[in-house]
């Protein structure tokens, strides 16, 4: 473990990516520090620049920032919705024009993360989220001064865009941060925001251009964003392991004139920004289209996605138009989905706590997938409930609170239906995640974009309570799904190309792990064994001949057992730098691994061996 010597100040890892210990310059890297054998870079145990060391404060607190930025951009999408008829009459616009405003901000969502998500593995997740800040912060601001509509519209997709590098880089700095036995948790408190935002929105955007009009809004959200990238600045550390040892890995070239590289690199080979953007763009429809779990949870989800965003242009049309609420009063009628939402986060804990006893209960062995499934048939169960409440409860003469009573469920159904699923499609295709969440965010911002188009066509031709009901049918028809990959996932994913790649690699890396620790725990009952014996001889000894052979005897012993205690050391420091190089390259960040250069097959895997070898 590190010594308090080898701590780096906090601030010095913000701003200087290179910031290592003596340790690292006294360590005795792999190879031969020349360019046909360079020397291996890694972390080494209890590295204090590893963002997995990071005091649990730390780590919490750099959630807390990246949640803070997907807040702020999920808010900054729906507030508009809350200025609708300051717009609709400042622009002498119809109504489903002004909705596109919020259409477009979500489409940049679904176009943003294929920029941000290879540029984080280039440069890093702190540069991103920056430039995410600065870019989200102005066009917003850009929009508070739109002198028409087209402007306004134009500089909303930008800002999405601009906007979706927290979604698509977040979880890859949870992933970064916490190891796997509590990274469930963080996950799930992280997941509140991309759902609290939106709802918080049209509560402020209404109040705010009822009473200081709608260029106020966008002036509001765009001060937000601003302060939020500030404080990014002078507080988020890089946490994104491989750009680190490769500054690692070129300061040490620059200071002792041997060449070091990231092992990382040796390994994976180095991309080039082409390939890199390539397989950003082309792998997840690959495996959108070639596994049946990925597109079916990939359906549901956008849904899900979709039935939000459509409550942007539904909820004004049933609270302020039927009800004749005004623009301030109507964001109130969020009050009930952001309840559930809110709830939704709190039953994370409980459910954490089920998933640690079932990986304790596994004794080392791998969790199946299904093990994720049980909160989200829970949700969606409740999701349908929420929606046909709604749809039969806003009649006019019913008391409002009886439909926003109804967002309880809903907001609930939602939020426990995407996290359970998110982390089934991560377990599912481990070497593969990146590929399958960026599929997943770009099919989910597609529909999060489109809802809202017809949601006012539907309402007029539909009527409130059926049109409000057609979601709440989807969400009965997509209900089975938890249900059935939980009872077939595994035959499922046995047949899948991607899914059975991803299976063997992790029984592979899974075995590999058992042994290690087999051969950990006999080094040491054996060692035990040694020490007891050379006791037991030290005491039955006496005499001055017993004493003299005794004292020959202890120093023969000492002599076999010194070199033993060092080749279990040494050994013990192999396995766990092999498990967290292993664990690095399959988890690498969740939404940015790319450990694998060529696609599945014709149902064999045709780079897993060599994925296993660099896990090695």
């Amino acid at each position: 473990m590190e010594s308090p010597a080898s701590k780096i100040p906090y601030w010095r890892m913000i701003f200087d990516q290179n910031a290592f210990t003596q340790d690292v310059i006294d360590h005795h890297h792999e190879g031969s520090g020349t360019d046909e054998d360079p020397y291996q870079v890694t972390w080494l145990q209890g590295d204090a620049r590893d963002p997995m060391n990071y005091s649990t404060l730390h780590k919490c607190w750099i959630t807390i920032l990246v949640g803070m930025s997907t807040l702020a951009s999920a808010l900054t999408s729906s507030a508009y919705s809350g200025s609708l008829i300051e717009i609709i009459i400042r622009f002498k616009v119809s109504e489903e024009v002004s909705i596109v405003g919020i259409s477009l901000f979500v489409l940049g969502f679904a176009v943003g993360p294929l920029l941000w998500a290879p540029l984080s593995e280039l440069y890093g997740r702190r540069h991103v989220m920056n430039a995410s800040a600065l870019g989200l912060t102005a066009f917003t601001a850009g929009c508070a001064g739109a002198q028409n509509i087209e402007t306004l519209l134009i500089l909303r997709f930008f800002a999405g865009s601009m906007g979706a590098a927290p979604f698509a880089v977040s979880g890859g700095v949870i992933a970064d941060t916490f190891d796997i036995k509590t990274r469930g948790l963080a996950s799930g408190l992280y997941c509140a925001a991309p759902f609290l935002g939106p709802c918080l929105g049209p509560f402020v955007g209404g109040f705010l251009s009822e009473n200081s009009g709608w260029r106020w809004v966008e002036g509001l959200v765009a001060i937000f964003s601003g302060l939020l990238g500030i404080i990014s600045f002078f507080f988020l550390p890089e946490t994104y392991a491989p750009v680190l040892l490769s500054k690692r890995a070129a300061t040490l070239s620059a200071k002792t004139g041997k060449v070091y590289k990231s092992k990382v690199e040796l390994t994976q080979g180095k991309q080039s920004p082409g390939t890199l953007f390539k397989t950003t763009l082309s792998r997840p429809w690959v495996l959108l289209f070639a596994e049946p779990i990925v597109l079916l949870l990939s359906i549901y989800l956008s849904i899900v996605y979709g039935i939000l965003y459509m409550l942007f242009a539904a909820m004004p049309i049933v609270f302020q138009e039927k009800r004749g609420w005004s623009e301030g009063l109507g964001g109130l009628s969020f009050m009930g989905l952001t309840i559930g939402i809110v709830f939704s986060t709190l039953v994370t804990f409980p459910m954490h706590a089920a998933y640690t006893k079932t990986t304790i209960a596994a004794k080392g062995a791998r969790v199946p997938p299904e093990a994720r499934l049980p909160g989200a048939m829970i949700g969606a169960i409740c999701l349908p409930i929420g929606l046909f409440w709604f749809a039969w409860t806003n009649y006019p003469h019913i008391h409002w609170m009886a439909s926003i009573a109804a967002g309880v469920p809903m907001g609930f159904g939602m939020v426990m239906v995407f996290l359970p699923v998110l982390n089934y499609l991560i377990d599912s295709y481990t070497i593969f995640a990146a590929s399958v969440l960026a599929a997943n965010v770009s099919m989910r911002s597609l529909f999060g974009a489109a809802f809202p188009l017809f949601t006012k066509a539907m309402y007029d031709n539909l009527g409130i309570h059926w049109a409000s009901s057609i979601p709440a049918f989807l969400a009965v028809a997509c209900m089975p799904m938890p249900f059935l990959f939980y009872r077939y996932g595994p035959a499922i994913r046995a047949r899948g190309p991607f899914a059975s790649a991803s299976d063997k690699f992790m029984e592979k890396l899974y075995a590999s792990g058992a042994a290690g620790a087999a051969a950990a725990a006999a080094a040491a009952a054996k060692k035990k064994e040694e020490e007891s014996s050379e006791a037991q001889t030290d005491e039955g000894l006496s005499g001055g001949e017993a004493e003299t052979e005794g004292v020959k005897d202890t120093e023969s012993t000492d002599v076999e057992v010194e070199p033993k205690e060092a080749k279990t050391e040494t050994q013990t420091q192999t396995q766990n730098e092999s498990t967290r190089e292993a664990h690095t390259e399959t988890t690498q960040n969740t939404e940015t691994i790319q450990t694998t250069e060529t696609v599945v097959n014709s149902g064999s895997e045709t780079d897993v061996p060599n994925v296993e070898a660099k896990s090695q």
